[in-house]
């Protein structure tokens, strides 16, 4: 069995990550298959205080007692596209893309293995099936989702060289300067509090992070922007937004506090994307409309434009 690190269970000790994931087999015993090495960690032996880091590949045949199951359950999904190899859905804020150690229950991955069981590819391990990129949880919209593992290379390469175009909408805090922006600052783990990204140069492990931002409405204590990823970094639209000093309206993580208008956190969605159908040439263009919490900052932002 293989499972990949999320950044939810970065910093988390190698021998507490899989105690928690395997919580009928004693923490001795978990101790003694890490240091027999039954468990390896990218193909290494580690000490069972070794701490995670995000996309460690963690590896291991049967475990005795082992239990691990990722129960399906049936929640609905609202598919945007569909074909023989992937499909697209529109994740809602507060769902998880996939479980963790810890949350196992009601995220995407559940209700995909409820819809198609086995019919999801596993590259990514059983936590992830399916998912070939992810959204934070309480960040809606688009995800492909890949239902064998060759059509998961195929977009996943997709990703990779930059082919893909995602395009998000978000309401930032204040009036933003200007109306167009390129902003291209590479992001790493944040150097103090590692459950967060920060603004971190190349030479200190950043990578390079660029995003296109365009001004589609102003208010005088808000902005609506449409936001174009080339790359894809973790948080990277929230970290470039709060760098720029206008962070994603109610983004309590990045500094934009709670603005007058309550909603589950960062208001942001992934709107639109443009990809090749796996082994065609045939280009699926999605877009779906702005989500309740957009629309809900718009309009009382307009109605106090109006009064």
């Amino acid at each position: 069995m293989i499972i990949f690190v999320d950044e939810n269970d970065e910093n988390t000790r190698l021998d507490n990550y899989l105690s928690g994931m395997f919580d009928n087999i004693s923490r001795s015993k978990i101790q003694n298959f890490i240091k027999n090495g039954s468990i390896l960690v990218n193909n290494c032996i580690k000490k069972p205080s070794y701490t995670l880091k995000q996309g460690d590949k963690i590896e291991f045949e049967k475990l005795e007692n082992e239990e691990l199951k990722i129960e399906p359950q049936n929640i609905p999904l609202e598919i945007i596209y569909e074909d023989e190899n992937m499909l697209v859905v529109n994740k809602p804020s507060g769902m998880l893309t996939h479980p963790t150690s810890i949350e196992r229950e009601n995220t995407l991955v559940n209700a995909l293995l409820y819809k198609y069981g086995d019919n999801l590819s596993d590259i990514n391990g059983e936590f992830r099936r399916g998912i070939i990129h992810r959204l934070d949880r309480n960040t809606s919209g688009l995800l492909m989702i890949a239902k064998n593992n060759k059509a998961h290379e195929f977009l996943a390469q997709q990703i990779k060289d930059h082919t893909i175009t995602k395009k998000y909408r978000a309401i930032l805090k204040g009036n933003y300067n200007g109306d167009e922006d390129r902003i291209d600052l590479s992001i790493g783990r944040h150097p103090k509090q590692p459950h967060k990204m920060a603004i971190v140069p190349v030479k200190d492990g950043g990578k390079e992070s660029i995003t296109l931002l365009k001004v589609l409405e102003r208010f005088k204590e808000a902005t609506y922007v449409e936001l174009t990823l080339i790359t894809g970094r973790t948080h990277q639209i929230r970290v470039h937004m709060s760098h720029m000093r206008h962070p994603v309206y109610n983004d309590t993580l990045y500094g934009a506090g709670e603005g007058r208008v309550k909603t589950q956190e960062q208001v942001l969605q992934s709107y639109y994307l443009k990809f090749t159908k796996p082994f065609t040439n045939d280009i699926i263009e999605l877009e779906i409309e702005p989500d309740e919490k957009i629309n809900k900052v718009l309009t009382y932002y307009r109605n106090r434009r109006t009064k």
